[in-house]
């Protein structure tokens, strides 16, 4: 069979049932599991074996659908988190250490910009944040003796840059480093990184992979294609004995498709334990299994959305990288021809108080800290998600005081516009 579609792969991928066994994932809902000797449960701890022994490394469910993931993202191997978040930093953390240094594009997630510049420098991870329509010189004078790792957003929250990820992908790979793309707004389904040249990609699948906002999560997905052997001097967690398995070399051991997840798991999943739960998982799967047809619907809104806002003069900016004329439009074209996702973000006359007049008037659109679900919501990044940042900080992110960031849901787009309509003329 030739391979599956993104769709066939949402629906069927990562788990397939035995004769009479459940058609549906089944929900190990166990912390722990029995072995008959204490040899056998040695060897799985000394990762010489597969199997399950403790939910907070693996769990069977968690598993199925870290499998359906990869495949959906066309990687070697995949994990789930607590959280997007907890991702984001083991991803990280995975390759870095104190010492370390990261380049990061300026225009992602507040708290993943925290996370980077501020909780991971008091670890003594040291990093460097760059516009992602920095010039090709600005870009390489980014880059360190001590860089590991390059980060960025596929589509960027809540600016909505467009990550030109070739770009970025041959600077980290010139360096000796690998790329790591969030795709938490485009989805697979629109794009994938891997494809492009990004190494390892993840997902807060708390939005549109869950889609309906019933449990939180995170996912990495590693391609299998980066080679750490190469670069061994880099990357000594993964190409040197980990004592804590009795000299365990896991780049040697597992090999490029499996080095950078089993470590991942064995050692900062066993210290940290941000393991999502099965439940939670089963929750995620069950999004999984619409996401393809949910997306164009997601988008569709979106752009209906943003041409009306860019017909108001009320409204003075309108991002969305589909739109004609957006300054990511080029780019959306290359790396997101059927689509980005359903988030608008524009920017109101009158600054923020208008902007807080326009929220306080929305009827079906609620205010949330929550984007990328169903039902339409709505948010004020500069006194919310990015409150922690400066004036500077702010701006270097694409964020203003005025802007809004409205994520289009599944409903109708007509009457998606009428609330826009009543809650600009309260302005």
């Amino acid at each position: 069979m030739s391979e599956q579609s993104i769709g066939t792969r949402c629906v069927q991928a990562g788990y397939t049932p035995g004769d009479g066994e459940p058609r549906q994932i089944p929900i190990v809902q166990s912390t722990t599991f029995k072995y008959a000797t204490s040899e056998h449960m040695g060897q799985l701890f000394d990762l010489e074996a597969e199997g399950y022994f403790y939910t907070r490394l693996q769990n069977p469910t968690n598993d199925a659908v870290a499998a359906k993931i990869a495949a959906l993202e066309g990687g070697a191997a995949a994990m789930l988190t607590s959280s997007g978040q907890a991702a984001n930093f083991f991803a990280l953390f995975n390759i870095c250490e104190a010492g370390s240094h990261v380049v990061a594009s300026s225009a992602i997630y507040g708290g993943t910009y925290n996370l980077i510049a501020h909780t991971m420098a008091k670890m003594g991870i040291e990093s460097t944040f760059v516009s992602p329509t920095c010039t090709p010189e600005e870009l390489e004078a980014a880059f360190r003796p001590n860089t590991r790792a390059v980060f960025g957003e596929t589509i960027a929250n809540p600016a909505l840059d467009v990550l030109d990820i070739e770009r970025f992908a041959s600077a980290a790979h010139a360096h000796g480093v690998p790329l790591i793309v969030d795709n938490t707004f485009p989805t697979p389904v629109f794009c994938r990184p891997i494809e492009w040249g990004a190494d390892i990609v993840t997902h807060s699948t708390t939005k549109y992979m869950d889609g309906h906002g019933v449990g939180v999560g995170g996912a990495i997905v590693d391609s299998g294609n980066f080679d750490w052997m190469a670069h061994a001097d880099k990357f000594p967690g993964l190409t040197t004995p980990d004592e804590s398995y009795h000299g365990i070399v896991y780049a040697e051991k597992f090999g490029q498709a499996g080095a950078f997840i089993t470590k991942a798991t064995s050692q900062l999943m066993r210290d940290l334990g941000s393991i999502q739960s099965p439940q939670n998982a089963f929750y995620l799967n069950m999004g999984l299994e619409s996401l393809h047809v949910r997306m164009p619907r997601h988008f569709e809104n979106g752009l209906a959305v943003a041409e009306y806002l860019a017909g108001s003069d009320k409204v003075t900016s309108v991002r969305f990288p589909h739109l004609a004329g957006d300054p990511y439009h080029e780019l959306a074209q290359k790396y997101l021809p059927e689509g980005g996702s359903g988030v608008v973000s524009f920017e109101l006359a009158g600054g923020r108080a208008a902007a807080e007049k326009f929220m306080a008037a929305l009827r079906l659109a609620a205010i949330e800290t929550h984007v990328a679900d169903a039902r339409t919501c709505c948010l004020h990044p500069a006194s919310a998600t990015h409150r922690q940042m400066n004036d500077e900080e702010l701006v270097a992110a694409g964020i203003s005081p005025a802007m809004v960031r409205f994520s289009c849901g599944l409903e109708d787009s007509a009457d998606l516009i009428a609330d826009i309509e009543q809650a600009l003329a309260a302005i």
